[in-house]
């Protein structure tokens, strides 16, 4: 008996999805609960299980788009396991022939692949030119089966020095490729043009000296990470330094919902984070209640599960207010453009030593530029510089989160 499998529902608002990628191919013989394809929604990835065990029939192909209750594919209940499938004893005779053949394997393709660095793909003779004539792989234009370097892609360099064509084209190329654009792009753009058109947004920059985090995450990330198992970064500084500045400034941590505003007593920060798929923005809940470890252990549990297109709906929805870190690109200052319904998003830079006059002397500092953009119809100007300030008081005095004020004014009661 064939037992069908159809698009989920996923969301209210979702009405299709694309299909990313088969994880078990038509007519394998697939487990129950084991997952069969990747889906991707305007909203998230998700995937899609087998309801029984049986062997697989694929209805439609990689990359196209489905309505909710579509046919992805049906499984014949009805069909023999294969007697191979998961036998321990074949796993050991599959196990000595590998170990057999895999040294004669070796032997034949050590030395080519040596000869012009281990991670270069090219045929011997292409391997011995690109030695003997000491020429840069990556100025090389591949066109062999896979991006193997052939004996005629190295001649080409060579007669065409300091020019180098596009990957898989050659020199003077007037190719066009058109290629469909994702679910995940589609709402990253529909929503980017919603913000510019819908808030009145504003930017504005400030610098912070970051000589304080880097001296305290110098002394204590080795026993930090013994600790707590996660190096110290500087995303749960910056996170923790704004869920205070948040707290003092509620407006820059509102929404505008008609004629309401909607203040929000918590922190629940969006971390952008880029994929190969595009821009995700992972929401970090209740950053205020969480300690300088857990923040750390968030980042970095969000940010594999964008690599690997695991976040969920509910992991991509509710921030209220944004980091975007662009300094990891090497960008030294943007304007970075709100995340609505959100009314704010920080921009984070990349830091650079450059001389700062203190107490007037010239001193180098690691410096950093911070952006705030703001949408100027629920916070002031007043709010938005204010809370800037706040965050670069708050960083380059960081003993201050710990309390939220100085401590020695503290002691002092003023």
């Amino acid at each position: 008996m064939a037992i069908d499998i159809k698009v989920p529902t996923v969301g209210e608002s979702i009405s299709e999805v694309t299909l990313l990628k088969w994880t078990k191919k038509d007519g394998e013989y697939v487990e129950r609960d084991e997952v069969i394809a990747e889906l991707e929604s305007e909203k998230a990835t998700f995937e899609v299980n087998a309801e029984k065990a049986g062997t697989l029939k694929t209805a439609v192909q990689e990359g196209e788009t489905l309505k909710i209750g579509d046919l992805l594919a049906t499984i014949d209940d009805t069909a023999a396991k294969p007697a191979s499938n998961g036998s321990p004893v074949a796993e050991k005779k599959e196990e000595k022939k590998t170990t057999k053949t895999e040294p004669k394997a070796e032997a034949k393709t050590a030395a080519p692949v040596s000869s012009a660095g281990a991670d270069v793909k090219a045929t011997p003779v292409a391997s011995a030119m690109i030695t003997d004539k000491k020429v840069n792989p990556s100025s090389i234009s591949a066109t062999g089966v896979g991006g193997k370097i052939l004996k005629d892609d190295v001649l080409a360099a060579l007669a065409n020095p300091g020019k180098k064509a596009f990957a898989g084209t050659e020199l003077f190329t007037r190719n066009v490729r058109t290629e469909k654009m994702s679910n995940l792009r589609k709402t990253i753009s529909r929503r980017l043009v919603e913000s510019k058109n819908t808030t009145a947004m504003l930017t504005t920059f400030n610098e912070v000296d970051m000589s304080r985090i880097m001296e305290i995450r110098a002394k204590f990330k080795d026993k930090f990470k013994e600790i707590h198992g996660v190096g110290l970064g500087f995303m749960s500084f910056f996170a923790k330094a704004c869920a205070v500045a948040l707290a003092e400034w509620p407006s820059v941590n509102a929404y505008i919902d008609g004629d309401q505003l909607l203040y929000h007593d918590y922190a629940d920060i969006s971390i952008a984070v880029s994929t190969p798929r595009g821009l995700t923005v992972p929401v970090i809940r209740n950053v205020e209640s969480l300690s300088m470890a857990d923040i750390e252990k968030k980042v970095i549990e969000m940010a594999g599960k964008a690599r690997d297109s695991k976040l969920t709906a509910d992991e991509l929805t509710g921030g209220t207010f944004t980091i975007t870190n662009g300094g990891v690109f090497g960008s030294l200052m943007s304007t970075p453009i709100i995340n609505i319904p959100q009314s704010a998003i920080l921009g984070m830079h990349k830091i650079q030593e450059r001389p700062m006059a203190i107490n007037g002397a010239v001193v180098i500092k690691p410096m950093m530029y911070l952006a705030l953009s703001y949408d100027h119809r629920i916070i002031d100007g007043r709010e938005s510089v204010s809370f800037l300030v706040r965050v670069k008081e708050l960083l380059e005095n960081p003993e201050q989160l710990l309390i939220g004020k100085d401590p020695v004014k503290t002691l002092l009661e003023l």
